[in-house]
């Protein structure tokens, strides 16, 4: 009999939460990436509870027994009990009665089976009951222990319940998966064979998903199949992830942290931001990024430009994608464009001239002064003749 422990497990708050939900034989059971996680050692973020009780009865036992309960998705079955100042999401067993390939119709259901074989991979269903004892109803613990990820039954079916599973097997086995074993080639051949479905998804869903793999820690694997299978195409036309595999090495090589959209930008292809629907922040970076790797500014310039983190993110690129080694040295003229500081300001160059006048002299100036090395003091920047 296998047993989770975990800090979280044991926190009264959630205990307090089982507490109230069980009673009267009602099943009530941690389910999908808390137990996952918990097994494998990994965080847990979130903390899901799957029960056979409906959520009016979950809303009832859990006001009776003073824990505040918010009826986030009632329609689907899920409630948020608060508990301790934390959310456990708390849903009632279901099963599918239809599905279009981006939602399904539910029932209520009684049987932990129901539920188990509407999720998406065996690793995400299963269970533990309040004291940690892990139930497998799919026989998903041999596939989590190998690492394997496998869809519940026919990969194809599960694919047309929500076309978004193509894209969060990639993610999955990019976290969770073993990357020697390879991938499961029925659920490549399923992808293959359905990717007219992923043009029904919203640009924010496989945004949202392309995301979390690439801030895997190392998600180059996953990518290279999604291009094999057809997929990358589809989401990121003439996207390119030959340069992602170099970037992941040189980010070790260099000690940095994940980062998405960096690893975004080395993917190349067409305009991102409208098929991903990125914020207006990440659109501005990845531009930014982009540009800066395929443009023609020096090291230092771009240490005066973009600052110390974001010049290293761009010359990790560059080499990532021009095929060229990480060095120590090669921070070295960013740091010495990081401390530079023009030496000429706008009052400098006044009363003389104002307004658009004003600015095209300082920039043509800077322009002048970088091109020197930093080197030209102010007087011979505002000695220097007009272009």
């Amino acid at each position: 009999m296998t047993r989770i422990a975990a800090d979280w497990l044991s926190n009264p708050a959630t205990q307090a939460v089982f507490a109230a939900l069980q009673g009267e034989g009602a099943q009530v059971l941690f389910v999908g990436g808390c137990v996952r996680n918990a097994l494998m050692g990994v965080s847990v973020s979130d903390i899901d509870i799957s029960c056979d009780l409906e959520p009016e009865t979950v809303m009832q036992r859990a006001r009776k027994a003073g824990i505040k309960a918010v009826p986030t998705g009632v329609e689907h079955g899920t409630v948020t009990l608060v508990s301790g100042g934390l959310g456990h999401e708390v849903t009632t067993f279901r099963k599918d009665i239809a599905t279009d390939g981006r939602r399904a119709v539910v029932a209520f259901s009684k049987d932990i089976h129901d539920d188990a074989a509407r999720r998406d991979f065996t690793m995400n269903a299963l269970y533990a009951r309040a004291d940690g004892t892990v139930v497998d109803p799919l026989g998903g613990m041999d596939d989590l222990m190998a690492r394997h990820v496998r869809f519940i039954g026919s990969a194809q079916d599960r694919i047309k319940e929500d076309y978004l599973r193509s894209l969060r097997y990639f993610r999955f086995h990019a976290w969770y998966g073993d990357a020697d074993a390879g991938f499961d080639p029925k659920a490549l051949a399923a992808i293959a064979g359905n990717l007219d479905g992923l043009e029904s998804l919203s640009r924010e869903r496989i945004g949202a998903e392309l995301l979390k793999l690439l801030s895997a820690p190392d998600p180059a694997p996953s990518l290279a199949a999604m291009r094999s299978a057809g997929v990358l195409g589809r989401i990121l036309p003439g996207a390119d992830d030959r340069a992602l595999a170099p970037l992941i090495h040189i980010e070790l090589q260099a000690g940095a942290g994940v980062d998405a959209i960096r690893r975004l930008a080395a993917l190349g292809g067409d305009e991102m931001a409208g098929p991903l629907r990125l914020s207006r922040a990440q659109t501005k970076r990845l531009a930014r990024l982009r540009d800066a790797a395929s443009g023609s500014m020096s090291d230092a310039e771009l240490g005066y430009r973009l600052k110390q983190d974001e010049a290293r993110n761009v010359l990790m690129l560059r080499c990532a994608l021009f095929e060229k080694p990480w060095y120590k040295t090669v921070m070295q003229a960013v740091l010495d464009g990081t401390k530079a500081q023009f030496p000429v300001r706008a009052k400098d160059l006044m009363p003389g001239l104002g307004g658009p006048e004003l600015g095209a002299r300082l920039t043509f100036l800077e322009t002048i002064w970088i091109a020197s090395g930093f080197t030209k003091t102010k007087a011979e920047l505002l000695a220097h003749p007009e272009s």
